[in-house]
């Protein structure tokens, strides 16, 4: 199983870096956007403009800066054998399958589904610590 919790945080660390390019290209263009607005005889348009541009800009940098720290989340996920719900824990349940890592929610790897599910949910806080046969817990490792 180690091999598959692997697979999975090598698939959500190039999940992440996707995340990391595209909001890194949006602030340059919503900088770009910015530093073209030209001045027109209606200031207000031009003011308006640049202001927008600013925003989009912030925007974008916060989006950078939680993909960043799901990132340094997602490095220090250990991927040995658990014997019980952790962090790096990959769950069985009757019904899904989670690996309590960095919240990505449910996703498609290799044709499966896997739930990611922060460490920090809700859910993730009920299962900490149980063993399988625990609650609605059928296997970790």
């Amino acid at each position: 199983m180690t091999a598959t919790k692997q697979r999975l945080k090598a698939w959500a660390e190039a999940f992440i870096q996707e995340r990391v390019a595209a909001a890194r290209a949006a602030m340059d263009e919503a900088q770009a956007a910015a530093n073209s607005e030209e001045k027109s005889s209606a200031g207000d348009k031009y003011e308006t403009g640049r202001a927008m541009g600013h925003l989009q800009k912030e925007l974008h940098a916060r989006q950078l800066t939680e993909a960043l720290g799901d990132l340094a989340t997602l490095h220090a996920v250990p991927t040995q054998a658990m014997t019980a719900c952790t962090l790096g824990a990959l769950v069985e349940t009757a019904q899904a399958r989670l690996f309590i890592s960095i919240g990505l929610g449910k996703q498609v790897v290799d044709g499966e589904p896997v739930i990611f599910l922060s460490p920090m949910a809700p859910l993730a806080k009920q299962l900490m610590g149980k063993r399988p046969g625990e609650g609605p817990v059928v296997g970790v490792s």
